[in-house]
């Protein structure tokens, strides 16, 4: 089972009563009732696990994240309105992502993220699996298995854990399904977040 959305800034204030997060404040676009729908970031891998403790939720693995954002698509980019199969097209991703604020790279976030769920959703009902910020996995960081594997964990032991989907920083390219991100588990960023699992 997959978080329908990232974890937001009001259930990680609930759970760790305290809020880390840049975007905490309200802004031209998003109204102060609206924040604490933004989801949490400035979190790092090791400072969620004491969500995950509270909560009894876990991270995806990479394989399941990727499994959950593609909802039955082969494609780069999941399903959204009028692509009912998802897309290869990058031109289109604005119907289902917060991206890009590089000079000359178009996009529309503005720099900062937005309240969870107002994106389409996948084929899966899931939302915001590209952009609006990066996802931790539970995965450490390595190359993926050679041959045909059913449900991997990725490697015991690593440097680096993996961050899935992108952020409202990002080129649309680098939004697509199969892009991969990793830094060291105990480095928070702003563009940094999670979404949540859990055993059936």
């Amino acid at each position: 089972y997959m978080g329908r959305y990232e974890v937001t800034q009001a259930q990680w204030q609930a759970q760790m009563g305290s809020n880390p997060s840049q975007f905490r404040f309200a802004s031209a676009t998003v109204p102060a009732e609206q924040v604490p729908s933004r989801p949490v970031e400035r979190v790092s891998w090791n400072h969620i696990q004491g969500f995950l403790g509270a909560t009894g939720m876990r991270l995806p693995s990479e394989a399941e994240w990727e499994y959950a954002y593609r909802a039955g698509s082969a494609t780069a980019f999941h399903s959204m309105p009028g692509y009912p199969d998802g897309t290869n097209d990058d031109q289109v991703v604005n119907d289902i992502a917060w991206w890009g604020s590089c000079p000359n790279c178009g996009g529309n976030s503005g720099h900062q993220t937005y309240p969870v769920g107002r994106k389409a959703g996948n084929g899966f009902g899931l939302h915001d699996m590209a952009g609006n910020i990066y996802e931790w996995v539970n995965d450490w960081t390595g190359p993926y298995p050679q041959g045909p594997v059913v449900d991997p964990t990725g490697p015991d032991t690593g440097t680096t854990r993996i961050l899935r989907g992108g952020s409202f920083a990002n080129t649309r390219t680098e939004l697509r399904s199969s892009k991969r991100y990793w830094s060291p588990p105990n480095f928070p960023s702003n563009t940094y977040g999670f979404r949540v699992a859990r055993n059936p």
